[in-house]
Order: C-alpha cells, then sequence, then structure tokens
C-alpha cells in the first residue's frame, strides 16, 4: 500500500475524507452520501472529528505544504480508524475492506521499533509481554471488523444474514475438523441457552401452522430452526452474535494474520 500523507487530530491517525475515497476506490462525494444517510451510527469524536473556524485554520497551517485541504474548504470531516471501518463496511467492495485491512495494519498502528538492549531479562519479559498481548488485541480488532458486518446487512435482505452465518459456520467446522451440522447443532444449543428460545419448540409450532394454512409436506421437512430465527429479529441478533463467538473462539481468520 502507497500509504497517506500521515495526518493526527487528538493525539491519533486520521483521514480525510478525499484520502479515505482514493484508498476505497470510490468517490469524496459516496463518502459524503453515506455519511449523510447513515449520521445515526458515527459519533463525533469516536468516528471522526469535525473541524471549522479556528480549529480549520490551525489544520490548514499544519498541512500547508500539501495538496490535503482546499483552500476554500470551510469545514473539514477527518475520519478515525474507526470511522474508515464503517465506511469500508458501507462500501463493502473487496478493495475497502482489504485497504482497511492494510490500514489497520499499516496506517493506524504505526510500528516502532523499541531498542531493549541494555534492559534487565525482567524488563525485557514486561516490554516483550506488553507487546503480545498488543498484538493480540490488533488481531481481535480486525476480526471484530470483520464479523460486526454481519450486524449491518441484516437490515438489507434476508438472505445477506443468512449466508453470512452459514459461510462462517463452514469456516468454523472446518478449523474443528468437524461436520458442519454439529457445529450448526452446537450454535442452536448456545442460542436457546442465551436467548431461552426452545428452538425446538418454536420449529414445531411453526410447521404445523404451515399445515394449517395448507403448505406442502415437502415445505414443512425443509423448513428449519435458521427459519424460525429469520422470524424474529432478536433471535437474529441472538444468533449472528453467538456465530461470531464461535467464529472468534475457533480463530477461524488466524490464517490471514
Amino acid at each position: 500500500m502507497n500509504e497517506p500523507q500521515p495526518i493526527e487530530q487528538n493525539g491519533q491517525r486520521v483521514l480525510t475524507t478525499e484520502q479515505l475515497a482514493e484508498l476505497y476506490g470510490t468517490t469524496p462525494d459516496r463518502i459524503k452520501q453515506n455519511f449523510q444517510r447513515n449520521s445515526q451510527k458515527f459519533f463525533e469524536g469516536t468516528h471522526y472529528y469535525l473541524l471549522e473556524g479556528n480549529a480549520l485554520k490551525e489544520f490548514k497551517n499544519q498541512v500547508s505544504n500539501s495538496s490535503l485541504v482546499a483552500d476554500r474548504t470551510a469545514h473539514l470531516y477527518l475520519w478515525t480508524r474507526r470511522g474508515a471501518a464503517r465506511h469500508s463496511k458501507m462500501l463493502g467492495t473487496d478493495q475497502a475492506w482489504d485497504m482497511f485491512d492494510s490500514l489497520e495494519e499499516n496506517y493506524f498502528n504505526p510500528k516502532s521499533q523499541l531498542n531493549l538492549q541494555g534492559l534487565s531479562p525482567q524488563t525485557k519479559f514486561a516490554i516483550q509481554a506488553a507487546q503480545a498481548m498488543a498484538e493480540q488485541e490488533r488481531k481481535l480488532t480486525q476480526v471484530e471488523h470483520k464479523v460486526d458486518a454481519i450486524s449491518d446487512i441484516v437490515a438489507t435482505s434476508t438472505m445477506d444474514w443468512r449466508k453470512a452465518t452459514r459461510d462462517l459456520i463452514h469456516r468454523i467446522a472446518k478449523v474443528r475438523q468437524g461436520d458442519y451440522r454439529i457445529t450448526q447443532g452446537d450454535i442452536y444449543k448456545d442460542v436457546d441457552d442465551r436467548a431461552g428460545a426452545a428452538l425446538n419448540i418454536r420449529l414445531t409450532n411453526l410447521r404445523r401452522r404451515m399445515a394449517e394454512e395448507g403448505q406442502s409436506k415437502s415445505k414443512r421437512d425443509k423448513t428449519n430452526k435458521v427459519d424460525v430465527i429469520g422470524n424474529d429479529k432478536r433471535l437474529i441478533e441472538i444468533y449472528m452474535a453467538v456465530v461470531k463467538d464461535h467464529a472468534i473462539k475457533y480463530r477461524v481468520w488466524d490464517d490471514e494474520y
């Protein structure tokens, strides 16, 4: 990745809308539209900083030798790591996903080399342990970024969340070197425990209602617990959370990082 010019606000790396658009292979207008349509999902100070007035003047002075800010700009949005993550989810393209992973790895987490020479073994161990913990946290953040997208797509299409969770369950089963149905059964059990759902009873009741409505036996037989879950938004959210937890537990993305 050709790393963008580093800029910081309030002690953290940020990106302008133009930088984000170029990196994600889209236009600044598309970034702005996505923000406007989903403004309730963005929080100032967490996902972005809005610079106006004197704050904007000071920022322009800091980057006076670059083309980051047009001269006549009246206000400027600076996107944090979490804001950049949210935009990559909304765009949903392979380039946006892959580029955010690269930004996460390189731009938002610049590596610094510590000189451990001359330190005591105890101090070296403490520093190395802290670095290992930080690396694990970084990996977990990347995993969360991937799996949290399932929550974002739930509002778009019934089939999207079904496919997303099904693909994850296949990956979990592969890591476990087990049968898909066994893995699915374990997930259903956790959903029952977490939601007090009694999916078996709900499935029986659903099939009974289908029979009363005159639907064919073959269609009733094909109806499963995912169909039960799909009829209850709360269950969908719990189901996705359980699948996410299993994916993290079995570290299905370890080979990607």
